[in-house]
């Protein structure tokens, strides 16, 4: 297998990502704009009426895109605030909220399903935050929010770029009946390691075996995102761990068990606020893009059985890499605090 995937020419050069800046009128306007253009002063700026004229283009190549990703400054319109997906996990929290300030991530993980959800590998960033805290406000109003902010993206590794992390925090700071999850593949704590702790705020690490790693392009390595977990705790963070999506790769029950004793010889597991465990699991029309995207790719051409428009691997084998992942974490972590996904949630 090309671990690249490639579809394009041997020895193919890309310009560096964002090095071309889309950018709606309305805003460039906005004060956040001047903040995120700064950080690249090289970049090529080009004026558009909407995101839509180049994000929703036809006959684009997400994975071409991927190679040289552009970015889109936009302002949000319409609805800001979606309840939470039945493909994710709730964690036993009620009135369940996702959010998305970027469309699009910055890393190129092979599995991902936003290959098949979005026409366009290029990044958005939609800067009219405070428009969605005022919908998080009007939410509280009514009952606490359990809001998850960093689903289609990954917020944590483009702090550097946006400051959407600290924005985050210092709102969930001044509304003690919101609880927010930012998850992450990054190895980006530092980011953010100056600010105090809250503990209506979760930081979620998505953790994945270096077998499964090798199909998440541009990630830190798990090693990176353990050490980045463990400063978080040791600074006092709620940390959440994401066994999120399992591959069922060749010898993945030893994959995982030698895996699962590395992360808590580096991380104490009593101190870890619970541990979420998942299935790989995708809409079978998502599934039918990516694959038209990355022909080459081994991991997407497993012959996954079809529920109800969602495709994943085999029940029989799945269930049973489930139960041995959960056995082995409750060695460590009391099992009170394992969440698992089941396909009838």
């Amino acid at each position: 297998m090309n671990s690249l995937n490639t579809v394009c020419p041997a020895r193919q050069t890309f310009n560096p990502p964002f090095s071309r800046i889309y950018a709606e009128r309305e805003a460039l306007a906005h004060p956040r704009a001047a903040q995120v253009l700064s950080a690249f002063p090289a970049s090529r700026v080009i004026v558009i009426d909407h995101y839509k004229d180049v994000f929703n283009r036809t006959h684009q190549s997400f994975y071409l895109q991927k190679q040289s990703q552009a970015l889109i400054l936009a302002v949000k319109k319409g609805t800001l605030i979606y309840p939470g997906a039945p493909f994710c996990q709730d964690f036993g929290n009620s009135h369940f909220y996702y959010t998305s300030s970027v469309m699009n991530c910055i890393y190129d993980c092979e599995y991902c399903y936003l290959q098949g959800m979005y026409p366009s590998g290029n990044l958005v960033l939609f800067l009219n935050l405070e428009d969605i805290f005022g919908e998080v406000r009007a939410l509280l109003a009514r009952h606490p929010v359990y809001l998850c902010v960093s689903y289609d993206t990954d917020l944590l590794a483009l702090e550097g770029i946006t400051g959407l992390v600290r924005d985050w925090i210092a709102f969930a700071g001044e509304h003690p009946d919101l609880t927010l999850e930012i998850r992450t593949k990054s190895a980006a704590f530092s980011r953010i390691a100056d600010l105090a702790p809250l503990q209506n705020v979760i930081l979620a690490w998505t953790l994945s075996p270096e077998a499964a790693a090798r199909h998440e392009h541009r990630v830190p390595s798990p090693a990176l995102r353990l050490q980045s977990a463990l400063h978080a705790l040791r600074a006092g963070w709620p940390v959440r761990l994401c066994f999120d999506p399992l591959l069922l790769l060749p010898d993945a029950r030893n994959l995982y068990r030698t895996f699962i004793e590395e992360v808590f010889r580096t991380l104490p597991g009593d101190q870890i606020l619970d541990i979420g465990i998942g299935p790989f699991r995708i809409s079978t029309e998502y599934l039918k893009r990516i694959r038209r995207s990355r022909p080459a790719c081994a991991i997407l051409s497993y012959p996954f059985e079809v529920t109800d428009g969602s495709a994943s691997y085999d029940r029989t084998a799945m269930h049973a890499l489930m139960d041995e992942v959960c056995s082995l974490i409750a060695k460590y972590v009391n099992p009170d605090k394992i969440y698992r996904y089941e396909e009838d949630n």
